[in-house]
């Protein structure tokens, strides 16, 4: 049984940092997607980051050169990670890891519908 579970989130004021971090169990497909979306009430849910088992890591517009994902697969777990820097009020957001197995392209791991495993979520807010 896959679970993901995140933490990290929390408050901070802008231009400030955090780190949000997902235990990935149960999970050992060799070839994956793993990522980080965003959601705030009332619209859709959006692709942040996602990096894949060769380490191949995507972003955001709106997030380049400010977050950086990455992962850990020691000690049979796959723990993922995205630093946030210089954060912006507009990244509030509840920020969701998510996993699948196989090859996506780009485009393809912007769509929260390509993902099987969910977490449930970290809250991260920014105040001006």
């Amino acid at each position: 049984q896959v679970q993901l579970v995140e933490s990290g989130g929390g408050s901070v004021q802008a231009g400030g940092s955090l780190r949000v971090s997902c235990v990935a169990s149960g999970f050992t497909y060799s070839r994956y997607v793993m990522g980080w979306f965003r959601q705030t009430p009332g619209k859709e849910r959006e692709g942040v980051a996602s990096i894949d088992s060769d380490g191949y890591a995507t972003y955001a517009e709106a997030v380049k050169g400010r977050f950086t994902i990455s992962q850990d697969n020691a000690n049979a777990k796959n723990t993922l990670y995205l630093q946030m820097n210089s954060l912006k009020p507009e990244d509030t957001a509840m920020y969701y890891c998510a996993a699948t197995w196989g090859r996506y392209t780009e485009y393809a791991r912007r769509n929260p519908n390509n993902f099987k495993y969910w977490g449930l979520g970290t809250q991260v807010t920014v105040s001006s």
